[in-house]
């Protein structure tokens, strides 16, 4: 259900009707057309949807914009989702909808039900959306979470907007970081067994690696101490990845986040694909020996120097890797776009990546990358600084033992990807207006609340006539609910999910002020009581949709 994006294309098509009209009549001269966009208008009183073309014509026909607006209305059709058609001072035109028609769209939200807001821009095109591709090292820590929770919302913003989706983690389980792993654990099950062993200089030195090891130890004796040192070590290597990826996969479900496919690095290896496609990067000449290593010639595409694909030592660094994983996702699996959310420590390697996929004769406007900024947890005014459970990070596990899923979820929307946020701890948890999340889930809560009531009282509001709705209050509620499928699309083609966090609460907002204003259940005044509660059943929805495209609960009762 679009109803107001389908009124939005209407009205550009109505606009570029009237002003050929306009022209055929000498009433504006014959320039060229800039496009015509209808928008929100950024101030109330200016009507429900705005166009800015009687601006942009006076620019290219060198009239007064005002006067562009009157002829351009003069020849305008009139259609009955409208009530009115004004022309601002400033040359803007604003629309306003119809009551009949606001009326109607209460009926087509309570029909859409968990639809409501679905769209059909993307035409089932394939996206693959990677997020965490944490290193199965050690446990996930809250910077993490934040691109597990934009990673998840984008695929189902995108998802609703009617684009296939494939959610994807990419296993680092190849490279120099594993054997500093295997070694690092080895070290700790050694001392575990009573064996004097030193750490690697460049090991993995927190509490989580321990741990790990005396849990193996526990469970299955000395034995990798019983193989050759080299085959003990890989193996038990081996198994600690896996522990690894078990408690990365159980701390993701645990912050509603699922893939659909987990990639292996190592399988890049393992298949031919890497050394398939450094063959192809040197065919086309993209490629060059020095200094004993492989090197990708960015310089010749627009980068400041080039960059090493292979060391002198034979082993591929991470950019090598992520040209084989890039190629395999275009070239190999066909997806339309490629989305990767990457952490803050990754911004200089996107302008090469770019570079490389134009290197491999592909669309380089199909790659998207986003960098996900750095989170700072604070307890009230205090920055939280070490965990007191591992002693060397911060674990999204504590963060989701002591706020949940959807404080995490929400918190981690609310400020685009780009901007460095702060995570209050302390606010998460409150029960009170104060916390957006606690104050968006009530609303919906009061509303099941207030449908429960009404069916104990025996009031079936399907019959319920939504013309009676004519407060202001109730007005510009079902205004509000209307603006859902756009704030999707909005989000869908900006990937900017924190556009939903910022509608659940200027609707949670709205709603709170509606029924302060408007009582609902009212035994006087049935026909009313039903008009009120097909709106708020309307509201539910929309709210349950919102939450549930932030992967948050929708609670009934709080």
């Amino acid at each position: 259900m679009d109803g107001t994006l389908v009124l939005k294309q209407t009205l550009i098509t109505l606009l570029r009707t009237s002003i050929e009209k306009a022209r055929q009549v000498s009433k504006l001269p014959l320039s060229p057309l800039p496009e015509i966009t209808v928008e929100r208008p950024q101030k109330s009183g200016h009507g429900d949807y705005a166009s800015a073309i009687a601006l942009k014509l006076s620019r290219v026909c060198g009239m007064n914009p005002h006067e562009i607006a009157q002829a351009i209305v003069a020849h305008l059709e009139p259609i009955p989702q409208l009530s009115s058609v004004t022309i601002a001072s400033s040359g803007f035109i604003n629309f306003t909808f119809s009551n009949d028609w606001l009326y109607s769209q209460v009926e087509e939200i309570l029909l859409a039900n968990e639809d409501f807001g679905n769209l059909n821009i993307g035409n089932g095109k394939t996206v693959q959306i990677e997020f965490v591709s944490a290193n199965p090292t050690g446990p996930l820590h809250v910077g993490h979470g934040r691109g597990a929770v934009l990673g998840s919302t984008l695929a189902n913003i995108l998802e609703a907007a009617g684009y296939k989706v494939e959610r994807e983690f990419y296993i680092n389980d190849a490279g120099n970081q594993m054997s500093v792993f295997y070694r690092s654990l080895f070290a700790r099950y050694q001392q575990a067994c009573g064996v004097e062993a030193e750490m690697p200089q460049e090991g993995y030195f927190g509490q989580y690696v321990t741990d790990l090891a005396y849990q193996i130890k526990a469970e299955e004796g000395q034995r990798y101490l019983e193989m050759a040192t080299d085959e003990g070590q890989t193996m038990l290597g081996k198994l600690g990845v896996q522990r690894m990826l078990s408690l990365i996969r159980t701390d993701l479900a645990r912050l509603g986040v699922h893939y659909d496919c987990w990639f292996s690095e190592q399988s890049l290896f393992d298949n031919g694909q890497f050394s398939q496609v450094m063959d192809k990067l040197n065919a086309l000449g993209h490629v060059t020996q020095k200094e004993g290593a492989t090197w990708f010639i960015s310089s010749a595409l627009g980068e400041d120097k080039d960059n090493v694909v292979i060391r002198s030592s034979g082993s591929p660094t991470y950019f090598g890797t992520d040209i084989a994983y890039h190629y395999n996702k275009f070239a190999e699996r066909n997806f339309s776009r490629v989305i990767d959310i990457w952490g803050a420590d990754h911004h200089g390697h996107i302008a090469r990546m770019s570079a490389v996929v134009q290197a491999l004769g592909l669309d380089p406007t199909r790659l998207k990358i986003i960098i996900a900024q750095l989170v700072t947890l604070k307890r009230g005014g205090d920055v939280v600084r070490i965990s007191k459970r591992t002693g060397d990070m911060i674990t999204l596990t504590n963060v989701l033992d002591e706020v949940g899923a959807d404080a995490c979820r929400f918190f981690f929307l609310a400020r685009s990807a780009d901007s460095q946020m702060d995570f209050d701890l302390d606010l998460a948890t409150k029960e009170s207006s104060e916390n957006p999340v606690y104050y968006v889930q009530y609303a919906h809560a009061r509303i099941c609340s207030i449908l429960k009531l009404a069916k104990e009282e025996g009031m079936d509001f399907s019959d319920g006539d939504a013309s009676l709705l004519n407060d202001e209050a109730e007005l510009s509620l079902l205004r509000l609910i209307l603006q859902l499928p756009e704030v999707i699309e909005y989000s869908a083609r900006t990937l900017e999910p924190q556009n939903l966090p910022h509608y659940a609460q200027d609707l949670a907002t709205c709603f709170h002020s509606f029924y302060k204003r408007c009582r609902v259940v009212n035994k006087e005044n049935h026909a009313q009581s039903k008009a009120r509660l097909k709106l708020i059943a309307a509201v539910k929805v929309t709210l349950a949709r919102t939450l549930g495209l932030m992967g948050m609960t929708a609670p009934e009762s709080m």
